[in-house]
């Protein structure tokens, strides 16, 4: 069974964008099924004064225990957040397990995850989660005796063990994914030595990342129409237009109200959202919540840094226009036109995506520096070089030196720059 509760006052009265409890409803039965649950119940629960033992009132509580007899449930998802307390009294109410938000995706995460880094990153938002619930799993508090003989005073008690243990598990793996964390700056600094641009897809889940992504790259990642089908971030080599070649990264999907746990153990992976040198945001333009999914990977986005990018150099996919119909369809086309940062397409079809890759292949364009070379008749290589890294808009030869007007990646006129002086201190040291 799945529950959606309506709060009439207090902080969690406001629906991100606008969205509606019944929106939110189906989004929590879609994480359910996520998971292969069988849902035979759903409902919307108004909440006019939160209890702090049960979070709704006894007359809820007891409607709900006797359907859930009833229909012999054995699960309930809670789709807000429920204290410890809350959690083991609706428990004993209902005679079935109660699981919240934050449990319902930490358990989709769970399954999901496929690397090594997934794994400890789950585990870590798990572990955190797990600690403040440790009230939960325990009965039996009472004290075991410490120590030896008359000079044993107290031991620890069963909770205060788990605790410990729990902590000294949550530092070894911060301490491991600290060693991801550095694996993936040496990655990064490797990419931009070759370099190759960045271009990360975010978005909500089930937008349709993982589809584009595989229509971009000819890969074969799991996508299907199921929340956070996809969980590992991938990355493959793409060539735009003019020939130039970028790293394509898929990143998790984002939801509303993604637990703070999640957040935090997954940084290391957004990270690469961080270094990326554009990032498109794919939305489900047919989905009839559109507008609050926008604002809420926003505002993740925004609790990452990147509260600039959000608003000045990010494309907006505007993925799934396959599925709307044609008034709508235009309206959008029409509306996209006046935005050269809006992008509608069809990741399934291939609709727009020709325009997708010529806009990224612009901005990429755009960013680039241009620059004047003088290099003599023996500098052969670094003429290669320049043809083989840059764009070459202008070439002129005389008799003593070729003048070379390129465009290319700020880092790589560090490189060329540095290697030419590096040649250079080498030859004065020679001739001395």
């Amino acid at each position: 069974m799945v529950i959606h509760p309506v709060f009439k006052t207090g902080p969690r009265a406001q629906y991100s964008g606008g969205r509606t409890p019944e929106s939110r409803l189906e989004e929590a039965c879609g994480l359910a099924r996520a998971i292969d649950l069988n849902v035979v119940a759903a409902e919307c629960v108004r909440i006019n004064d939160p209890k702090p033992n049960t979070l709704m009132g006894s007359g809820n509580v007891e409607r709900i225990a006797e359907r859930v007899k009833a229909e012999e449930i054995d699960l309930i998802v809670f789709d807000a957040s429920l204290t410890p307390v809350q959690q083991r009294n609706l428990e004993t109410e209902w005679k079935a397990k109660v699981i919240d938000r934050t449990g319902l995706i930490l358990e989709i995460f769970g399954e999901r995850a496929r690397t090594r880094e997934g794994q400890m990153q789950v585990e870590l938002a798990a572990l955190s989660y797990q600690r403040s619930r440790l009230v939960r799993s325990w009965t039996h508090l009472e004290r075991q005796r410490g120590g030896f003989g008359f000079i044993g005073g107290p031991g620890e008690s069963q909770i205060e063990m788990d605790r410990r243990l729990i902590d000294e598990r949550i530092v070894r793996i911060k301490k491991d994914l600290e060693d991801v964390k550095r694996t993936r700056a040496l990655h990064r600094q490797a990419r931009k030595r070759v370099p190759y641009p960045v271009v990360a897809l975010v978005g909500y889940t089930n937008a349709g990342k993982s589809t584009l992504f595989n229509r971009l790259t000819n890969a074969s990642v799991m996508a299907a129409d199921l929340l956070f089908a996809t969980l590992d971030p991938t990355m493959r080599r793409v060539h735009l237009p003019s020939g130039r070649e970028i790293i394509l990264s898929d990143t998790v999907g984002f939801i509303s109200d993604l637990p703070t746990e999640l957040v935090a153990a997954f940084r290391a992976t957004l990270e690469e959202v961080l270094e990326a040198d554009v990032i498109l945001h794919v939305r489900d333009v047919a989905h009839p919540e559109t507008d609050g999914q926008k604002a809420d990977v926003e505002a993740v986005l925004a609790g990452l840094g990147l509260g600039h990018e959000v608003t000045d150099t990010m494309f907006e996919i505007l993925n799934k226009i396959d599925l709307l119909d044609e008034p709508a369809r235009d309206a959008l086309l029409t509306q996209a036109s006046r935005d050269q940062r809006q992008m509608p397409i069809s990741a399934l079809t291939g609709a727009g995506i020709d325009g997708l890759l010529a806009a990224v292949d612009a901005r990429l364009a755009a960013q680039r520096r241009v620059e004047t070379y003088r290099l003599g008749h023996d500098e052969g290589a670094a003429q290669a070089w320049l043809y083989s890294h840059g764009e070459v808009l202008e070439r002129v030869d005389d008799e003593d030196v070729t003048e070379i007007t390129v465009r290319l990646a700020p880092e790589d006129v560090q490189r060329f720059e540095r290697q030419r002086s590096d040649k250079a201190n080498a030859m004065n040291k020679d001739n001395r």
